[in-house]
């Protein structure tokens, strides 16, 4: 079973307060919804989510621009590179509002039942929900989908459903997933977010090969079109059984979407401002704060920027250490080069002091750790302290605050580096003849920075040059995305610049992140390779957390585990969405607290008429 090993260790460790009987609750009987912690929001005669305009229209195109390339319809294996929006065509059996922690409502399930233990969910599919091809959705899909994802599926799925030890079919349109004796709470809501596939359409077809075959959905969008690497269409389907679902009233209003490929970003943002694409993301503060401020669609009014605030927990990114490679298992190592990281001067100099520096790997929420141990809550020091001899001291006597310049440059961050040659003598790297060396066996320090994206480059240029003032030396080296991809889902690399996206309730994609048994399994996100069996322990504990609290409790001891391990360089983060987007669309008056919502907009006729007609003047 799933973390035996490690609840022995929390036993062993005398945490009698670990698994506590669950406050938690089922759903008390068949019900429309279930959350994490507490009572849904929605109650089950609601009508459509707050931050939607119910009465948005529906119609019109719509072009996204999406930088790198596909060869595959697939998103579920490893193989390949998937084509984005895929997952528009596919229903789940729940969906989550973007306004509550982690509460899932009923989607092609009509009700949900799950008893007080959540040791088990039964879900009773909807009488009138059908495929594309007009079949009905059936038990025998969703035992299907849930065994094929776990059999063929990428080798995530079968790392995060192995708890569920039956699944079955219970009546004429019943499906129970029984869990297996860990306590693992929130699997039935994890269950219900399943992604359904039609297993008539599959038995003829390899699901674990990639394919560029437009496969068959029963969700609101149809792959229309297809370019290979070019452009991917997706038509909305007018007889979908769920447009008047009341999740999805006032969603999914554009008629045609088409995502458009380009190699290059800056290529994508000159498409942008011509006009070829109507919306995008841009997660640039360069070209946020000068690429588009003096074009004439911005000046005229046409071309809109603007910053939507969210309350989601920040993901955490950074430069992140490969522990397999032996030169940065010491930690005093990997606390020597977070020394050579200016942020105070990119900021300064790369980001128009756009971001705000991390120090936590739930910044931004109640959820990050702060300040100093002894000040923290009742159970985070007691959690931790019951691991003092495995953990680092400074955990215990100092609040973490990252290393900090006056973003000077070259003087300003000769302190740092003066800590960081300190500790990488101690650690047994010495300087000979201008190199760092090894002490013991001469090898000189080096290692290759690997980057997806070129828009990294221009961070990492820096880093490497704080780096040779070590006597490191550190290559960057950027690949494509498909190279890219192979090489991190095979963990051959040495340092890479990663993200890792944060939920606003913790709990199973904490072991993908930073678990041993992730970090033995190719296609995982613990990069890092941590293999630490105290944050297999606390990852542990934060899953089985009886509630709220206890939930924000432990987070915090783990995210304070995280971050004084030194897996990663923290990078920076920013509390806004920044959406650049043609005068064109309705917009709900409500951005909940998870971020703005794209698929709630809608085209505005007499605007979209506008800009029409502006974009055919120039």
């Amino acid at each position: 079973m799933r973390c035996t090993k490690y609840l022995t260790l929390l036993t062993g460790l005398g945490l009698a307060f670990a698994s506590p009987a669950l406050a938690l609750t089922g759903t008390e009987g068949p019900a429309h919804g279930m959350a994490m912690h507490g009572e849904p929001k929605y109650g089950p005669a609601f009508s459509h989510f707050d931050y939607v305009d119910p009465g948005a229209l529906k119609g019109g195109e719509d072009v996204r621009s999406v930088t790198g390339t596909f060869d595959s319809l697939n998103p579920f294996i490893i193989q390949g590179n998937p084509a984005s929006g895929v997952g528009l065509i596919y229903d789940t059996l729940t969906t989550s509002s973007a306004d509550e922690a982690f509460t899932q409502y009923c989607l092609l399930c009509a009700t949900m039942n799950v008893p007080d233990d959540r040791s088990w969910v039964e879900f009773e599919l909807r009488d009138d929900a059908f495929w594309h091809d007009g079949e009905p959705i059936t038990p025998a899909d969703v035992i299907f989908s849930f065994n094929v994802l776990r059999e063929k599926g990428a080798p995530f799925y079968r790392f995060y459903y192995r708890d569920v030890t039956k699944v079955e079919q219970t009546g004429p349109r019943n499906v129970k997933f029984t869990f297996g004796a860990d306590q693992n709470p929130e699997l039935p809501l994890i269950i219900g977010q399943l992604r359904i596939f039609p297993a008539h359409y599959w038995e003829t077809r390899d699901f674990g090969k990639t394919t560029l075959d437009i496969p068959l959905g029963s969700g609101p969008y149809r792959i229309s079109d297809v370019k290979v690497g070019r452009s991917i269409t997706l038509e909305r389907v007018p007889e979908y059984w769920g447009r008047n679902h009341p999740t999805n009233i006032g969603r999914n209003n554009i008629d045609t979407m088409r995502f458009e490929y380009f190699r290059d970003p800056g290529v994508a943002r000159i498409a942008l401002i011509s006009g070829d694409i109507d919306r995008a993301g841009e997660n640039s503060s360069k070209a946020w704060a000068t690429e588009f401020v003096d074009t004439k669609p911005v000046q005229d009014g046409k071309l809109l920027l603007e910053e939507f605030a969210h309350e989601r927990t920040a993901p955490i990114q950074g430069f992140v250490f490969n522990l397999r490679k032996p030169m940065f298992q010491d930690r005093r190592v990997r606390e020597a080069l977070t020394n050579a990281f200016d942020f105070e001067w990119s900021n300064k100099n790369l980001f128009y002091d756009a971001y705000i520096r991390t120090d936590s790997f739930f910044d931004n929420s109640e959820l990050g750790s702060s300040g100093l141990l002894q000040d923290a809550g009742a159970e985070e020091r007691e959690i931790l302290e019951r691991f003092r001899d495995q953990l680092p001291e400074d955990l215990f006597t100092k609040e973490y605050v990252p290393p900090a310049t006056d973003g000077s440059g070259t003087r300003g961050i000769r302190g740092n580096l003066r800590t960081a040659a300190k500790l990488l003598e101690d650690a047994g790297w010495v300087i000979r003849d201008g190199t760092r060396v090894n002490a013991e066996t001469g090898e000189a320090f080096q290692f290759e920075i690997l980057l997806g994206s070129q828009t990294f480059e221009r961070i990492a240029l820096p880093f490497a040059r704080n780096l040779d003032r070590l006597g490191i030396e550190a290559k960057v080296r950027v690949v494509d995305a498909s190279q890219y991809r192979a090489r991190t889902d095979s963990f051959d690399f040495d340092m890479i610049s990663g993200i890792w996206g944060q939920s606003e309730s913790p709990g199973n994609e904490q072991l993908d992140y930073w678990s041993s048994a992730a970090a033995e399994r190719d296609g995982s996100r613990n990069q890092a390779g941590i293999a630490d069996p105290v944050i297999d322990a606390l990852i542990e504990l934060v899953i089985a957390a009886p509630d709220r609290e206890s939930l924000i409790q432990r987070t915090r001891a783990l995210d304070r585990a995280l971050i004084w391990g030194k897996y990663v360089i923290p990078h920076w983060h920013i509390e806004s969405d920044r959406i650049v987007y043609w005068d064109r669309y309705g917009i709900p008056e409500i951005v909940p607290r998870s971020g703005i919502q794209l698929d709630t907009w809608w085209l505005d006729p007499e605007k979209a008429e506008d800009i029409r007609a502006y974009r055919g003047s120039r």
